[in-house]
């Protein structure tokens, strides 16, 4: 009987050990005019589609542990990316919206998509204050990506 326990706790042990773990992820998307965004696809490794939000921005979705990058696009915005932290499960992002620039150079641009970056994290909390966001500060760091890069 005992050796029956013991090959039972063993056989359970490694099963768990087998099978990927995941962690849930919730949270919604606005832009940079406090407004929510339908319809952002939400991707790990530049490829994979592992959500999409609502038409009031919420997404809820499943990772496995080892994903620790996301990138969020859709029509109209700039793409975000995000470097989760570990205890990260809330995650609120404001996009920016992109829009067209004529007659001037990328280095010109990225310096003023540089300065509107800058200001997210002033957004972010603007948005907890209104009640669009139920957390304060971002749990995540953020990369810019410029259009113009130097060889």
């Amino acid at each position: 009987m005992s050796k029956l326990l013991f090959f039972f706790i063993v056989f359970c042990v490694s099963i768990c050990s087998v099978y990927p773990q995941n962690k849930t992820v919730k949270g919604r998307v606005i832009d940079n005019n406090l407004e929510t965004l339908p319809h952002v696809s939400i991707m790990i490794n530049d490829t994979i589609e592992v959500g999409i939000t609502d038409l009031h921005g919420f997404f809820h979705i499943e990772l496995p542990v080892s994903v620790k990058k996301l990138k969020f696009g859709t029509v109209g915005v700039d793409w975000a990316s995000i470097e989760l932290e570990d205890k990260c499960d809330e995650v609120e992002v404001v996009m920016m919206l992109s829009g067209t620039h004529d007659f001037i150079t990328l280095k010109k641009v990225d310096r003023i998509r540089m300065k509107r970056f800058k200001k997210l994290p002033e957004l972010h909390k603007e948005a907890f204050e209104k009640g669009i966001f139920k957390t304060d500060k971002a749990c995540y760091t953020r990369e810019f990506i410029p259009d113009y890069k130097k060889n």
